[in-house]
């Protein structure tokens, strides 16, 4: 009986170091810098201005801001799907289940207006994966890059205040904004417009 008792406790402990450290360091410390991230924005610094929020997402890590993302939809109650690495992705730094939809996410912690040609490659990728995806970002979406995401189905940009109520615990319904809606406004009536 004491054997068994042994067997089953050592079998426990190996169990818990191999869950442990099947995840990289690296990917660890990110991912503890994405919750507390994750829980400042939800909670104390809730209210702090936008341009703080953004000055602080942006001298993130960019791989943990990749995992603050994937925090805030699991916070919302949707499934995750982490990549084992980060480099060798193929353009896509996650995957989250929102009722029943599988959505690519593209993560990207921009100073200024986002590439034309970034939004282009992950449409392509979202059109040959048949997925919709969420082109993620902390910069300005120029015209190009809308017009490229107008053009291209199941994609989205998520930026500006739709951005923050993601990360804030506010409001976010992805698939909200069509993109065929767009078509036509000017970049002002855009909601996700943020001064800087």
């Amino acid at each position: 009986m004491e054997q068994l008792l042994i067997a089953i406790f050592g079998a426990a402990l190996l169990t818990l170091i191999y869950r442990s450290y099947r995840i990289p360091i690296t990917h660890r410390w990110r991912r503890r810098q994405a919750r507390t991230m994750c829980e400042q924005l939800c909670g104390r610094d809730r209210d702090q201005p936008a341009a703080l929020h953004y000055a602080r997402l942006r001298a993130m890590d960019p791989l943990a801001f990749e995992e603050l993302l994937l925090e805030a939809f699991e916070r919302r109650g949707h499934r995750v799907i982490r990549n084992r690495r980060y480099t060798g992705d193929g353009g896509v730094d996650g995957e989250v289940i929102i009722d029943g939809q599988r959505w690519l996410i593209q993560a990207k912690r921009y100073r200024d207006a986002i590439k034309p040609e970034h939004v282009r490659e992950f449409a392509m990728l979202c059109a040959t994966r048949k997925r919709r995806g969420m082109f993620v970002h902390t910069g300005r979406t120029g015209g190009m890059s809308r017009t490229v995401c107008s053009g291209a189905d199941g994609i989205e940009i998520v930026s500006g205040q739709r951005l923050l109520a993601l990360l804030t615990g506010g409001p976010f319904e992805p698939g909200r904004f069509s993109p065929r809606d767009r078509v036509g406004r000017t970049p002002s009536s855009y909601r996700d417009r943020t001064p800087l």
